[in-house]
């Protein structure tokens, strides 16, 4: 299917923060993810677009979390049928760069 890739645009290293920013799915709403790894944890989630409200929730509920929690439990998680969500988007991107 088109435009089902991310792509990963920041993948860089600076005194032990990871920085990741990818453009997700065409099929999703947003169009950026951006966020840091800090010990295998999940600091300063934000999306640019989709639905904002949900989005700046999933970024509180993960602020600290594990990565392998946020890939546990948003892996799969298909929005109104396309086969992937902004937060799926989110765990492929996790499961690549860990």
């Amino acid at each position: 299917m088109a435009g089902d890739d991310y792509r990963i645009m920041v993948n860089t290293v600076e005194n032990g923060v990871r920085h990741i920013t990818a453009a997700p799915s065409s099929l999703v709403c947003s169009k950026l993810i951006d966020f840091d790894l800090v010990d295998g944890k999940i600091h300063n989630l934000k999306y640019l677009g989709g639905c904002n409200g949900n989005l700046q929730a999933l970024g509180a509920l993960l602020e600290g979390a594990p990565a392998e929690f946020a890939l546990e439990r948003l892996s799969g998680i298909n929005c109104a049928g396309r086969g992937t969500s902004c937060s799926d988007q989110l765990a492929r991107i996790i499961k690549q760069v860990l």
